[in-house]
């Protein structure tokens, strides 16, 4: 992908136009006025984690040690399914797309991918408005992991009321999006998507997925007034937080509380020279690849040619090999221009022997100087 491209959609390779999909940025999707950071479930903390080995500054985005330099790309793939519910956004430039200056060195870029279910609409809806919100929110981008969670919570609030106009559009959608800012590398997610950052060949989980039936998942539900069944929420739902779903009863209420959460949990890090590149894939992805195994895949295939946009591809390629059954997204962002290098391993410590023939000699040419 180009840098500085938008893209909010799927590029279904089989898709007889070929072109991309609609650009997020243009006509009615941009607005202007600020909003206040919306907080709805007061009950659940919005985690952040440093998973850098660097003491955390939150107040400050800039440095002036490593500055990525990021290429992104991104690929899609209705799988074996009928229809296609994924969506995913690329913005290399993301200050610049929104006509803002940029505060500080190095990127300021933004992705998401968005894992439909029960249509599309609410994928689309909140690949287009979650960027939105994060521009619009007064205290972006000081306050990034505050902000990013609000937009999660706007777009949920704001999706509600399209489909009080509209009740063709219930659907809902789990939600997976990255903010890079000079160094300082956001990521939120609500849902089963997964984020993960290749740091010298070792993969390193950005995000958890939100399963009803992970013990953390179920306490919070069971709190809210859900119960899980069968690994569903309220025998409904195989995902535990989600934009959307207001259709489905026993999930939101009207304030958007109750067992279904849109509130993200937020992970952040400084990225340092030895982060090589983040993949951030729907969970069709994950279905067939473990962590680790999807990064070493991608880092061979970035050895190999060093573009993301074909690695995206080739993943979402070796994902349907694995038989994934599930509509497929992936994106990857390199932190480099260059490829990631080899791994070189430390060389072992050499270990000699002596056979017991060649101790028989010794002992015997010992023995023979004591004569």
């Amino acid at each position: 992908m180009e840098e500085g491209s938008v893209k909010c959609g799927e590029n279904v390779n089989e898709s007889a136009s070929g072109g991309r999909p609609p650009n997020p940025l243009a006509g009615s999707f941009r607005q202007t006025p600020c909003k206040p950071t919306l907080v709805r479930h007061s009950f659940v903390k919005t985690r952040s984690i440093n998973v850098s080995s660097e003491p955390e500054n939150s107040s400050e985005n800039c440095e002036t040690e490593f500055i990525p330099i990021v290429r992104s790309g991104g690929w899609a793939d209705k799988g074996f399914r009928q229809s296609m519910e994924d969506v995913y956004v690329c913005c290399d430039n993301f200050m610049q797309d929104y006509g803002l200056k940029n505060f500080c060195d190095g990127p300021h870029a933004f992705y998401g991918v968005f894992d439909g279910h029960g249509g599309k609409h609410a994928a689309d809806f909140a690949c287009s408005n979650i960027p939105k919100f994060i521009t619009e929110d007064v205290g972006f981008p000081m306050e990034i992991e505050r902000v990013v969670s609000s937009a999660f919570l706007h777009t949920d609030t704001a999706f509600a009321e399209a489909c009080s106009l509209n009740s063709s559009l219930a659907s809902g959608t789990t939600a997976l999006a990255a903010l890079l800012i000079g160094r300082s590398l956001v990521v939120a997610n609500a849902g089963d998507c997964r984020a993960v950052l290749c740091r010298k060949g070792k993969a390193i989980e950005m995000s958890r997925d939100h399963k009803p039936a992970c013990s953390k998942e179920k306490k919070r539900i069971e709190a809210s007034g859900g119960y899980v069944y069968d690994g569903y929420l309220n025998g409904q739902l195989n995902v535990a937080r989600a934009i959307g779903d207001w259709h489905m009863e026993g999930l939101k209420d009207s304030n958007g509380l109750g067992p279904l959460s849109a509130e993200p949990e937020v992970m952040e890090v400084k990225l340092m020279e030895e982060d090589e590149f983040l993949i951030m894939g729907c969970d069709g992805i994950w279905d067939v690849f473990r962590s680790q195994n999807a990064v070493d895949f991608a880092r061979r295939k970035l050895q190999e040619h060093n573009d993301p946009v074909v690695c995206c591809k080739e993943l979402v390629a070796e994902a349907l090999k694995r038989r994934s059954g599930d509509n497929l997204a992936v994106v990857v962002v390199c932190f480099h221009l260059r490829p990631p290098p080899p791994l070189t391993a430390p060389r072992p410590r050499v270990q000699r022997s002596i056979s017991a023939e060649g101790l028989r000699e010794l002992q015997s040419f010992l023995d023979s100087l004591g004569n």
